[in-house]
This record gives C-alpha cells, structure tokens and sequence, in this order.
C-alpha cells in the first residue's frame, strides 16, 4: 500500500499510515518518511510493535546514533536510552527543551518508541522552531540574529534541584568528580540564539529553558529578561502539536527546529520508553537570508 501521510496541525506534526517498521523498507518509502520529516518536523507512527534491533535500524536511516553521556540506557542496547518513570522515579524533565544543547554538536533528531504507556496522560508536545522565529516582528529577528547563548549541562544533571534525580544521591565527593570529567568533555557551549537548519535553510529559535543559562555579552538581568520573554514566546499553542501515546507508537523528531514537552500528569503511574538520538555532523550556525553558501 502507498505510505499515507496526515498533518496533524499546519505548523507542525504529521501521522505516516500504511508502513511497517518491522519489515525493511523500500526506497520509495524511505524517501517519502525523510521527505515528511522535513516537511513536518515531527512525524507519528502508530501500532508499530517492533524489536529494538528494528528500532536501531530505522534511526540508522536519519544519521548515526550516539549514547547518552548521563541517562541510563537500555541492557545490551547501548545506544536505546531508557527513559523509565514510576511512583520511585517521578518525571523531572517536563519543560520545553531542545536535548543536549550543551554538546558542541547536540543531537540531530530522535526516534522514540513507547513500550510501556499509562491508562490516561503522559502526552508529549512538540513545538516548531520555525513558526515560533517567523511569528516575531522583523526587528526582533533582526536584533536576535546577531546574538549567541550559553549552555551548560551541570545544572540540569548535577545541580541540587537537578532534572535527573538519580545523580542527587551521589556524595558530594563523587558530584564533584562527575562535574569535573564532565566539564573536561563539555565545556560551557556556545551557540547561535536564531540557528539556520543545514536542510531546508530556514531559520529557527535556538534557546531552551533546560540547558541555555544566558545570553552572551549581555548583563544578567538583559538576559534573563530576554530569555523569559522567549520562553513565553516559544509555548503558544500555535506553534504546537500534542501526541497521545499509545504502547507501540512511535516518533521521529527534528532536533534543529523543534522543541518538546513530556507532560508529567500519569505520575505515579509507569511511563517507560526508549530513545535512539541521532547525532549531528556539523555545529549549529545562523547564516542570514540572501548569503551564499
């Protein structure tokens, strides 16, 4: 049968009906699911019950995969992130984010498969990029371009309110050395506010409230006031698409233009899914319109 693909909403999201993700795909399908994906930023598969090998050879189609420098991952799978939740681990990270911004190069995109869902709630919401930098007045565009963040992990994963609960149990020996090693591989990270996406050229906001801790060369307090502003911004249901999942759905997002929000409602009922994080080639960059390559 002929893949078919619904949009979900005009700025973002898309259903691909009629394809199996156990089964190897053919050219033509492979190429209409990576031409949706551009199309859409974020595309939806449902009733997909499938292996984890099959999950690794799917992503393999969008780029190479990496591990996880914090987050635990699945036994034997290495690069399948197990994300588990239940009334011992409550869900931490429910704000709008962009994953591992605080990598020089961060995560191209993701493939995440629900293995385990609760009765009601735990929806996901995905955010376009695009839309969220279109719908802002020239000016603003104009000031924003000129400008780069800072991004940082150590907050996030090893912070006293940090997002990852298992790190607090560290001694503060053991944090200590954490950070350090860390920060050897990571140092605090810069990138564009406004980055251009490598495949379609157009531009997108590229701040997220996990990981982006200010704006460089500005004061503290332009900063924050800066980035609350764009936080604000980036959470209007317009730019939006929300997801249900259901045991075996499947979804496949672009990193570069999107950001997402796991909501955090289900808890403490058991949400377990598994992620493979397609790694970028290639530093973010803003290049402005009319600039040749």
């Amino acid at each position: 049968m002929t893949i078919l693909i619904e949009p979900a909403t005009p700025h973002i999201g898309a259903y691909i009906r009629n394809v199996d993700l156990s089964q190897e795909l053919n050219e033509t399908e492979g190429t209409t699911i990576e031409q949706a994906l551009r199309d859409h930023l974020v595309i939806f598969f449902e009733d997909q019950d499938i292996s984890s090998e099959n999950q690794l050879h799917f992503a393999r189609r969008f780029g190479e995969l990496e591990c996880h420098p914090f987050v635990p991952h699945v036994t034997d799978y290495p690069e399948l992130m197990q994300l588990h939740n239940d009334r011992d681990h409550p869900p931490e990270v429910n704000r709008w984010h962009t994953d591992v911004t605080f990598q020089e190069l961060p995560a191209k995109g993701a493939v995440l498969r629900a293995v385990e869902v609760p009765d009601t709630g735990g929806d996901t919401l995905w955010a376009s990029m695009y839309a969220a930098y279109e719908a802002l007045s020239d000016r603003l565009q104009h000031f924003l371009s000129g400008l780069t963040a800072i991004h940082d992990f150590e907050h996030v994963f090893f912070g006293k309110d940090g997002y990852y609960g298992g790190n607090r149990q560290m001694s503060p020996e053991e944090r200590a050395a954490k950070i350090a090693e860390g920060r050897k591989r990571w140092p605090l990270t810069e990138h564009p506010v406004v980055r251009t996406h490598p495949g379609t050229s157009r531009q997108a906001l590229y701040v997220n409230s996990i990981f982006t801790t200010g704006i460089k060369d500005m004061k503290e307090r332009e900063s924050r006031a800066l980035l609350d502003m764009l936080y604000q911004h980036i959470a209007t249901p317009e730019f939006q698409v929300r997801f249900k999942w259901r045991r075996n759905s499947i979804v496949v997002w672009d990193n570069r233009c999107t950001q997402h929000y796991a909501l955090a409602d289900y808890w403490p009922q058991v949400r377990t899914m598994h992620r493979a994080t397609l790694s970028e080639a290639e530093r973010p960059f803003y290049r402005s319109r009319g600039t040749a390559d």
